[in-house]
């Protein structure tokens, strides 16, 4: 049995927003378990989540580069040690020429990056990290980049959030490429955006949930079912209902959307396609948080 520490109950309560003595009652319930102590709250109506969010433990910032046509894009976050720095112009320039390199190279991994020669300079990559190091007096490590292309016909839109802390890229399919250059569509690309960042949504829709997930939501909602003493078929549909209300608040399309809370998702990307006659698909999206791969890192 793990010691219950008074950092342990405040992880808990980071976590869940559950009250100090709740927390240190699950925990003790769980011999210090907080995965475990995270279910015993939620199924005593204590926590309201499903999943853990990122925590970012460094500074730094997230860049995207989006090509002209819009059907390539490259996300890179670019670490530093202190705000001061990730603040400053010449360091989020840097993670702006990098992400572009990215995009402009494809390389494989941050190894292939650095080995590059920077346009009209002669010089790597890697040396114009040293030169920047210098310049700045701090380590700045690339955390990761993601580089992605659409084969056919689509287009990608981002949003960057809170000082470059969050990006998303959101990739779409579309019935007639022009649609991509349409000031409507670019728009209704950066919503969907700033939706994910606003919503942080676990999947695109029903079907693309880890079944794993799905199973353990529906078994903390059958035990919160099950504690009303109701009936066994009750149960079953109380049990249903909460899932449903999961999906809607967990997939993106299924989302109330943030700037118009009476239509959903889906309901505004079918509105947006009908205005510019064309059949508009969510296909995919990618969501950086800062620090959230380190976070990853210090769990495992």
């Amino acid at each position: 049995m793990a010691e219950i520490t008074a950092k342990l109950v405040k992880e808990l309560r980071e976590i869940t927003g559950a009250g100090m003595m709740d927390c240190k009652k699950a925990l003790t319930e769980t011999e210090g378990d907080v995965e475990s102590a995270i279910d015993n709250l939620r199924t005593r109506g204590l926590a309201a989540i499903s999943k853990k969010s990122g925590r970012a433990t460094n500074e730094g910032a997230i860049a995207v580069a989006l090509a002209d046509d819009s059907k390539t894009v490259a996300l890179l976050e670019l670490n530093c040690e202190t705000d001061f720095v990730a603040t400053n112009a010449t360091f989020t320039g840097f993670a702006q020429q990098l992400a572009d390199m990215v995009l402009a190279n494809d390389p494989a991994d941050i190894d292939a990056l650095k080995a590059l020669t920077v346009p009209d300079s002669g010089i790597s990559v890697e040396h114009l990290f040293a030169d920047m190091v210098n310049k700045l007096g701090e380590n700045m490590p690339v955390a990761r980049f993601t580089r992605m292309a659409i084969d056919g016909t689509g287009a990608f839109a981002y949003y960057v959030h809170g000082g470059a802390k969050i990006a998303v890229v959101v990739a779409f399919g579309l019935s007639k490429q022009e649609t991509a250059n349409s000031d409507v569509f670019k728009m209704y690309g950066k919503d969907i955006a700033m939706q994910v960042c606003a919503a942080d949504p676990i999947a695109l829709d029903r079907d693309s949930f880890d079944p794993a997930v799905v199973d353990h939501e529906l078994s903390i909602y059958k035990a919160q079912a099950a504690e009303s003493g109701k009936p066994e078929n009750i149960q079953e549909k109380m049990a249903e209902g909460r899932l449903n209300k999961f999906y809607k608040e967990q997939a993106l399309v299924e989302q109330a959307f943030v700037k118009d809370m009476d239509i959903s998702v889906k309901d505004y990307t079918q509105r947006i396609g009908k205005e510019l006659d064309d059949t508009i698909t969510i296909k995919s999206f990618t969501r950086y948080n800062l620090g959230e791969t380190a976070a990853s890192a210090e769990e495992e």
